[in-house]
């Protein structure tokens, strides 16, 4: 062994205390500058806490504007279509206060008609005079069908509270009851509407006799 080992053995080992100061030592944080962060992350907090209520509070907002939207729209629609339809109801029964006024007479013609002499006791003057009545009811009937004016077909058919007036009842076995079997006064319509009812006389079974 040399002497040199042996001194070298001895010697104290020393220590690599720069191999550790070596590396970046984390700085310490004071009290304040804690207290600051943790304040600002408060903060922070708050303020996403407040975008997302306030976000939420325009979100309601704006779906309830975009309804009322729809709402005054649809209002706005419906409107218009019940313009349209009055324009056109006062167009297509503009004339039904006129039309009424034009029945009367020709009821008046109707019944003149039916209660002149029966057709071998007629002199031509009285057949001329006829003809002339006749052509006149047919203008009155070319002008109501004009403005949409029809008659109701009631006799023969089952009593209609819509388009019929029983005024009567006649007893009869040719006939079921609730059934047209006498027209008293024509009725009309004008287009889809109930100008005048007809008044008719409605079938009922005949009563049986009583025995005493």
């Amino acid at each position: 062994m040399n002497v040199n080992d042996d001194k070298d053995f001895n010697k104290p080992k020393e220590l690599n205390i720069a191999g550790k100061n070596s590396q970046e030592e984390k700085p310490i944080l004071g009290t304040s500058e804690v207290k600051t962060k943790k304040n600002k992350k408060i903060k922070l907090n708050k303020k996403n806490d407040d975008f997302e209520e306030n976000k939420q509070k325009y979100e309601e907002k704006i779906s309830t504007l975009r309804e009322e939207k729809l709402r005054l729209l649809a209002e706005m629609e419906n409107l218009r279509k019940r313009v349209n339809k009055d324009k056109i109801d006062s167009i297509k029964y503009g004339s039904a206060n006129l039309a009424r006024d034009i029945l009367s007479p020709n009821d008046n013609l109707a019944r003149a008609l039916d209660n002149l002499p029966k057709e071998e006791n007629r002199t031509q003057l009285i057949k001329n005079f006829i003809d002339g009545l006749q052509m006149i009811q047919r203008e009155f009937i070319l002008i109501l069908e004009k403005h949409g004016v029809k008659k109701i077909e009631a006799m023969h058919k089952k009593f209609d509270h819509d388009y019929h007036q029983a005024i009567l009842e006649v007893e009869t076995k040719d006939h079921e009851e609730g059934v047209v079997v006498q027209e008293i006064q024509s009725g009309y319509t004008m287009h889809d509407r109930l100008l005048r009812p007809t008044m008719v006389g409605v079938s009922r079974k005949p009563t049986k006799d009583k025995k005493d």
